[in-house]
């Protein structure tokens, strides 16, 4: 079983790639930045050649939370190339080949795709188109058996929180770890009809300014 998982360097994505493979799954490692749609066309092409997909984890992404006057151009752009249009085009990438194995993509968004929160206006566009994305393919790729689930994750305790001027508290029940979202992820993969949509949520929703 073969598998790309985006943003397999850290975080989430590190964690569901250790996750794949501890239960028998390749992972197949993109080298180019998601951002780059040309290269990225070309990698995949390439990779297809020689390798059919069983699984694709669109995981890679990041956030901005502040005033949306006060976010430059080139970074609204940089989020939807990430965030949206990247998964877009891996999913219509794939497909042919999850067609052959009967395969699944796993789309990891965000709780906030599934609500509305101040200075979240861009990166809630991006989420939520995500989730509607996966929703929607769903429903074309039913007769294909091609399975789409769209995960929502609450915090998570992760480098997502870095660049922000925020993160979740130390509270045991106010977070999500990696490996949980990685857990839900093998558990999608394992059920045996469709998981099209699923929120994993901490207990508290607790925050602390750095």
């Amino acid at each position: 079983m073969k598998a790309i998982v985006t943003g397999y360097s850290s975080g989430i994505g590190k964690a569901i790639c250790e996750t794949l493979q501890n239960n028998g799954y390749e992972i197949i490692k993109l080298k180019t930045r998601l951002e780059k749609s040309t290269e990225l066309e070309k990698e995949v092409k390439a990779i297809l050649k020689e390798h059919e997909i069983d699984v694709l984890v669109n995981c890679a992404g990041f956030g901005m939370f502040k005033p949306h006057e006060e976010i430059s151009v080139a970074k609204i752009k940089e989020l939807i190339d990430v965030n949206l249009t990247a998964p877009i085009i891996l999913s219509s990438l794939v497909l042919r080949s999850l067609k052959k194995t009967k395969g699944h993509i796993i789309n990891i968004a965000s709780i906030e795709a599934t609500k509305h929160s101040k200075f979240s206006a861009l990166y809630t566009a991006t989420k939520s188109g995500l989730r509607d994305f996966g929703l929607s393919l769903f429903e074309e790729l039913r007769r294909a058996d091609v399975k789409v689930t769209t995960i929502n994750p609450d915090l998570t305790k992760s480098n997502f929180f870095d660049e922000l001027n925020f993160e979740p508290s130390e509270n045991v029940n106010a977070h999500l770890l990696p490996e949980d979202i990685a857990q839900a992820v093998l558990d999608v993969l394992n059920f045996k009809g469709v998981i099209t949509d699923l929120t994993v949520r901490a207990q508290r929703f607790e925050i602390q300014k750095k």
